[in-house]
Formats: structure tokens, sequence, C-alpha cells
């Protein structure tokens, strides 16, 4: 098949796209995160996929534009949907693109993950196979995390420290609620 595989980032094609190419299928990266932040966030990321790409001879569109405002204005009071608006939007993109380039189906790195919601990701790449009309193809790549975290390495892939989005960086830093309420507490004196 003729797949459109949404890129999240570099380290994270690698498993994916090893496993896509050995199945015989025909990859072709889609790079849209309008979610991560800061901007040089963003930058880091796509740099680094553009070398990881050319290493491999993997071809990429890439959606530049960056509309950060519209991503968060619309997750504005909905951020424990968070997660569910920011995939939504990236395989939204990634079916549109396909459905244009006349992809057999498309999938996302975030499928490599094993910090990501799998059900969630199954879930809307479904609802859009039903909105756009191009087959969402879905594979658990996280048995593979180990190996790509070992390849990105020996690569010398830059890896980020957080999923992408304000909230996700924010997260990565947060001291956990009970002791969030003793700094509160200590305040307050």
């Amino acid at each position: 098949m003729k797949i459109l595989l949404h890129i999240c980032c570099a380290p994270c094609t690698i498993y994916p796209l090893a496993v896509l190419s050995a199945n015989g299928h025909q990859v072709r990266g889609f790079f849209s995160n309008p979610n991560v932040h800061p901007y040089q966030e963003y930058l880091r990321r796509a740099a680094t996929l553009e070398t990881y790409a050319a290493k491999v001879g993997l071809p990429v569109i890439w959606d530049r534009s960056y509309p950060l405002e519209e991503f968060l204005r619309n997750l504005a009071f909905r951020e424990a949907e968070r997660c569910r608006f920011c995939y939504y939007q990236r395989l939204s993109a990634t079916a549109r693109v396909a459905r244009g380039g006349k992809f057999d189906a498309f999938t996302s790195t975030l499928l490599y993950s094993k910090f990501q919601n799998h059900e969630l990701i199954r879930e809307l790449g479904q609802l859009l196979v039903q909105e756009v009309g191009v087959p969402f193809y879905y594979e658990d790549f996280r048995q593979g995390w180990g190996e790509g975290r070992v390849k990105s390495g020996k690569l010398g892939l830059y890896k980020q420290q957080y999923c992408g989005c304000i909230f996700s960086e924010r997260d990565r830093f947060r001291q956990p609620a009970a002791e969030q309420a003793g700094v509160r507490q200590v305040l307050k004196r």
C-alpha cells in the first residue's frame, strides 16, 4: 500500500518506518505539528526530521504553517480534552493530505509512543475514515520502543523530553499534586 505516515518527530519514525517498509508498503512522511511549543522546539524537531529523512531516503510532505494561535484558541476551556483535540487535528490533516495524494491509507508515529493514548488515536483514526474516506492503518508500534530509542541514540538524533504542547512541557517539570499542595500551604503562611 501507499501509506502517508504522520510524523511527530524523527526518533518516533524509526521503528514504524522500518516495520511498514519491511511489510512492502510505500511510505511517505507528513510533518504537521502545530501543537509543538515553543517555536524553537518545533524548528528543532523539523530539522532533526530533515536530517533523518535525508539519511534514509524518506520523502516528506511538510506543513510549515505552524498555526499555534489557532491551536491554542481551539483548546481554550477544553484543556482536559487537549490530547483528543491534538490527535484529531494532526490525524485530520494527515487524512486530508492522504486523500488529495491518493494514498491507500494513513497512520501516525504517535502509535509508537508508550506515552500516547492508543485507543483514542485508533478511535479518531476510524472516525476520520468516515469523514474523509481514506482508511486508517492501525498497528501497535510500541513493541519497538526500546529498539527505536537505541537506534535514534546511535544516529545522534535529538530526542525531545515531552510530547510537544505547552501543557506537556509544563507537566514534565511539575511536581506531584501532593507536593504542590504543600508548597501552596507554605506560601499562604
